[in-house]
């Protein structure tokens, strides 16, 4: 620009003109700017939505991404990627998809994988960084040289801490550029995209037609596969991010590429703002429905499945906790398969007492010899011939104590979720953390804050069993989903669901129930719950412990002393009680009640009476814990100064027996002392209503014991103060336990 002016003008003139050059200038520098605030617009492919796509757009959404993708409702025509080379058809899509950019040089394009794939930041950092790279074209960078591992020599070399070989998951460039690179050769559906873009990048003159380069320090993308030592993951109020350790980056695309998708999605947990030590579960109520003011019949339509695979103890409070489910029963349909004859019983009382209440009950017996595969996968037919809402598996191994359980998981709109259940008192739960290379358990880092509710929340997790609930819009495409060559039932099924890229939600946010232990369970007896002691306490405390038992260890409560020294608590419920007289009586083999007794080591029993002892049944073991786990703690409280409970010298008994008094038989028992330091009396039945008279009488107190409870424990010194003797029983069977407690 050339100004020109007489010199009477000369300063309105300069003025004029330098606002001009101004005005030009800025404009000019405005175009400029323009010209490098290029736009973004993320592509990938996907033929299909499942949630690992789901999840893709989600934190597309978090990050205000533009996505555009290809391929969805087309069939996918690429190989099975997971298992062999392949995926050209993802080239091919990509190339007709970007036809209409193809001459864009003001718009740069990202691709990338999309099923396992998450995104941490938006267009601003991405393109911030892509522009610091200093290259028209950026690949994304991996540790493996893959699929021909004989090219790796021709890369070029990097340093210690970087990635060497191109991964094709994730590239950012130039649309022009991106076009002229995807069709720049033909490839073959089922050809290899990774090769096709690695020959690409390995020629010198194309590498430097498009300014390729790799991403080899994880600026933009990480790929996992290989890495998982070097990353961590980090929080920082109210997000979290991923850092490298190696590289001292933190990249923006995270892609858990190759074998290592279940490590990906618990790590997704963390990074898509599912969790931060400050502030829980923060996207526990997205995608949630609700049920709150529903009618009763307009409730989702519900397939229940009931498996009983192996004998389970404590199947009647299974049983008794789903009729106890508050969701509307006429909205449920059961499967029940019944694979032992033991339990026929049980189903066919539970059947009865819910006739009419469900919408139907159907029953797979033991006498159809159906097998757990064939009997899971009729569950499945089962639900798809109702056209069911949902599907709920349980096995008999579940304790449902949330009756409100089928609600919440519904509520949750979860493709297949699951209650976390639990072991009581182990780290044996209901889902696996990690799995190894071979598909089994393996512990993942947070396993255990998990089991111990340290974190709650919704988790990715790669195996669930027991309890689940399946969408039934899931239901129909997993038919069958229970057989997979040689694996086990449940791992057959939950390996179908990360297969198809689904996944499985665990729930920890609240206690639903627990699990009970079968591996072991003794069916031998009349009562074979009271030998669980050891593999269920949870349960055994829950039916045999009395509701105030732990009242009498409450430091400020007075024990009940009938008579001096006496001391009298509750300990067991009429179901142990009475139990126990089965045992008793079902062996049936009462001693005599004479001096002679070739049960004890000295052939010669000082007071005789009719009586069973603990190990004629097998309950020896069991009942020296109980005096150990429940007795000792009340003994210390009620004799001051008497321990005898610490390892390796517990409380010992050799004489543990039921005693049982009838007047036509042994109606009472001579005054005597016991051969113990205390002794211990627990009523096992009703005085006035299952025997009248008896009681217990110590004579130097002159003090008489007779209003005796069911299931509460007498104990006293066994020696020189307590003389006592057994008062007549005048009608009806008395049945006692005495213990001599450390003799």
């Amino acid at each position: 620009m050339k100004c020109v002016a007489s010199s009477a003008d000369n300063t309105f003139y300069t003025f004029i003109c330098s606002l001009t050059a101004l005005f030009l200038y800025s404009l000019c520098t405005l175009c400029e700017a323009s010209s490098l605030d290029e736009g973004l617009l993320v592509t990938t492919i996907a033929t299909e939505e499942n949630d690992g796509f789901k999840r893709f757009l989600k934190t597309a959404q978090q990050n205000d991404l533009d996505v555009k993708v290809f391929g969805l409702g087309q069939v996918w025509d690429g190989g099975d990627v997971k298992m062999f080379a392949g995926g050209g058809h993802k080239v091919n899509l990509l190339r007709k998809g970007l036809e209409e950019y193809k001459d864009r040089s003001d718009l740069i394009i990202m691709f990338v994988d999309s099923y396992d794939l998450i995104f941490l930041n938006g267009a601003k950092e991405i393109l911030d960084k892509f522009k610091k790279l200093n290259s028209r074209v950026v690949f994304s960078a991996e540790g493996f040289c893959w699929p021909d591992a004989n090219l790796m020599n021709k890369y070029p070399v990097v340093s210690l801490n970087e990635k060497r070989y191109l991964n094709s998951g994730g590239f950012i460039g130039y649309a022009k550029d991106i076009y002229e690179i995807v069709s720049h050769d033909v490839i073959k559906n089922r050809d290899d995209d990774q090769l096709y873009y690695t020959k690409i990048y390995l020629d010198p003159e194309l590498r430097k037609k498009w300014s390729i380069r790799l991403d080899n320090r994880g600026e933009i993308f990480q790929n996992l596969n290989g890495a998982l030592d070097e990353i961590v993951v980090k929080f920082k109020e109210p997000n979290s991010y991923l850092y490298n350790i190696k590289t001292g980056t933190t990249p923006i695309v995270v892609h858990g590429n190759g074998p290592i998708k279940v490590e990906f999605n618990r790590m997704a947990a963390y990074l898509t703002e599912g969790w931060t030590p400050t502030g829980g579960c923060k996207l526990c109520k997205e995608d949630t429905i609700s049920l709150e003011g529903l009618k009763e019949e307009d409730f989702p339509t519900v397939m229940m499945g009931i498996f009983i695979e192996r004998p389970t103890p404590f199947i009647t409070e299974f049983f008794w906790n789903i009729g106890n489910l508050t969701y509307p029963k006429q909205k449920i349909d059961i499967i029940i398969h019944n694979a032992h004859e033991y339990h026929r019983k049980d189903v066919v009382k539970f059947t009865l007492a819910n006739k009419g209440k469900y919408n139907s009950v159907q029953l797979i017996s033991p006498d159809q010899e159906m097998t757990e595969w064939n009997a899971r996968n009729a569950g499945l037919d089962e639900c798809i011939k109702r056209d069911c809402q949902y599907y709920f598996s349980l096995d008999s191994t579940v304790q449902i104590t949330n009756t409100e359980i089928l609600e919440v998981l519904i509520e949750q709109n979860r493709t297949v979720i699951a209650p976390m259940m639990v072991r009581p008192f182990r780290l044996w739960s209901n889902f696996w953390g990690a799995l190894d290379p071979e598909g089994w358990y393996s512990r993942s880092e947070d396993y255990v804050d998990l089991v111990e509710f340290k974190k709650k929340g919704l988790w990715n997790v790669p195996h669930v069993t027991q309890i689940y609930l399946i969408h039934g819009h899931m239901v129909q495409k997993i038919k069958g989903a229970f057989i997979n060559g040689n694996l086990d039932a449940d791992m057959a099924f939950t390996k179908t669901i990360r297969d198809m890229g689904n996944f499985m939600t665990l729930t920890n946010l609240e206690h639903y129930g627990h699990l009970v232990n079968n591996d072991y369970f003794d069916t031998s007896h009349v009562h074979n719950e009271m030998w669980q002691i050891f593999d269920n306490p949870f349960d055994w405390e829950l039916r045999y412990l009395h509701e105030n038992y732990t009242q009498a260890l409450d430091p400020n409560t007075t024990l009940l002393q009938p008579c001096p020294d006496v001391y009298w608590f509750p300990i067991f419920t009429p179901a142990f009680t009475l139990a126990l007289i089965d045992e008793m009586e079902n062996l049936g083999t009462w001693s005599n009640g004479q001096n002679s007794d070739p049960r004890l080591a000295g052939g010669y029993e000082n007071v005789p009476t009719i009586d069973i002892h603990m190990n004629q049944i097998g309950y020896e073991r069991e009942w020296l814990y109980i005096i150990q786990k429940y007795v000792s703690p009340i003994q210390q409280k009620a004799f001051t100064g008497y321990f005898h409970d610490l390892y390796p010298q517990p409380p010992t008994s050799i004489m543990n027996f039921v005693v049982r008094y009838k007047p036509d038989e042994q109606p009472s028992l001579r005054p005597h002392h016991d051969s113990s330091t205390y002794t211990i009396n627990l009523a096992l039945n009703r005085p006035g209503i299952d025997y009248q008279g008896g009681g217990c009488r110590f004579i130097r107190y002159n003090c008489s014991v007779t209003a005796l409870r069911q299931g509460w424990m007498l104990m006293h010194p066994g020696r020189l103060t307590h003389y006592h003797e057994g008062l007549k029983t005048t009608a009806g069977t008395r049945y006692i336990m005495i213990s001599f407690v450390d003799p």
